[in-house]
């Protein structure tokens, strides 16, 4: 489901050679000047190429708060080498009593009884993606108790090389080992690595939060998503004869979809605005977040009924986009035979399962909304 890792850097080093791999960004560290049709077009046109996408934790999140809350120092190590491969983040921030209820996080950091000038954590993450590949965590840790759990959380930036680190791979639904478990054995910090200011990391991460949720440009990869899937039904029977694309169930299912990602387009396009003026996604990232993973989960349903008998063989070691597909026996009379496309709708599907609880349940998402947006 995630493009190969190395495929993945390989495509980021080459848009940085052409000061592509950061649109987001502000000019002066290394983003484009572009407008936001121009933004759509690169998105489209990359999605349209089968193009890797990039690992969203470096470029699309923590170099927006790195932007906004780092010291100069900071904004100078991390934000070139972000930009180049060279450093690459996952995030550390759900633990195992704490998901969804992310200020219950209990992870441990206690000034050194030296100097004062580290860290000492101690605990564990959950559900870390791509913890074996990154060089660099950042996290969130608990730095003092208070009444309210918001409160005594520092924002954290964790050489991933620091003795007392370990990682265990954690097999998904779908067959991959993306997401880890991390454990932390009296990992030494340095203060100079705190992003903001200590017991003052819920700030940051609310901030961060927003370019998770939304920031990005979704709507281009679920629009080829659904022409794909129209593509591939138009060459399917139905249920009743005739094409699966004309039946009229399938149909009306795939033109709300299509419906659908055209308000998320309209959306994001705000959002985009907003930032590229200065500003941030704000409440609208819950917005941003509810649509686009429920559309991404009706779409990989709809996938997985376009895709026919072949969509329903399990192959965890197939990878989207790219990959081993096991060979197929002929497949029934009427029914095209089991391209790779088909063979990775299953894993497509199960991985979005997810969609709706990372980054904030979209119930929790509803919950910010009917507060931050309806004044509930």
């Amino acid at each position: 489901v995630y493009a190969d890792h190395e495929a993945s850097m390989e495509w980021q080093r080459i848009l940085h050679e052409r000061g592509w791999a950061a649109p987001a960004w502000p000019v002066e560290y290394g983003g484009c000047d572009w407008s936001l049709t121009q933004h759509y077009i690169f998105s489209r046109e990359s999605q349209l190429a089968g193009a890797p996408s990039l690992s969203p934790m470096g470029i699309r999140m923590v170099a927006h708060a790195i932007i906004k809350f780092g010291t100069d120092t900071q904004k100078e190590f991390f934000l070139p080498r972000i930009l180049t491969g060279e450093v690459f983040f996952c995030q550390g921030y759900s633990e195992p009593e704490a998901g969804s209820d992310l200020a219950a996080l209990s992870m441990a950091a206690v000034l050194d009884d030296g100097a004062g000038d580290h860290l000492i954590c101690t605990g564990s993450k959950i559900w870390t993606t791509h913890a074996g590949e990154a060089n660099w965590m950042f996290g969130l840790v608990r730095t003092a108790r208070t009444a309210k759990k918001q409160q005594g959380i520092t924002f954290v930036l964790i050489d991933m090389a620091s003795p007392g680190i370990q990682i265990r791979p954690l097999v998904m639904t779908s067959g991959e080992k993306i997401q880890n478990e991390v454990f932390f054995d009296e990992v030494l910090v340095p203060k100079s690595n705190v992003l903001g200011q200590i017991d003052d990391g819920w700030t940051v991460a609310k901030y961060l939060l927003e370019f998770e949720r939304g920031g990005g440009a979704a709507s281009p990869a679920l629009q080829v998503m659904a022409e794909e899937i129209a593509t591939v039904a138009a060459d399917q029977p139905g249920p009743a004869g005739g094409r699966l694309l004309d039946d009229p169930a399938f149909a009306r299912k795939l033109a709300d979809a299509r419906i659908r990602t055209e308000v998320l387009e309209i959306l994001e396009y705000r959002v985009l605005a907003a930032i590229a003026g200065g500003g941030h996604p704000g409440a609208a990232s819950s917005m941003l977040k509810v649509l686009a993973t429920e559309l991404s989960q009706a779409l990989t349903e709809l996938a997985m009924e376009a895709a026919g008998p072949r969509g329903r063989v399990y192959q965890p070691h197939a990878t989207w986009p790219g990959g081993p597909v096991s060979e197929f026996e002929p497949p029934p009379d009427g029914y095209v035979s089991g391209e790779p496309w088909q063979a990775v709708a299953p894993l497509r599907y199960f991985n979005d399962r997810a969609g709706s609880i990372y980054a904030g349940s979209n119930e929790i998402q509803r919950n910010i909304l009917a507060k931050a947006a309806l004044g509930l």
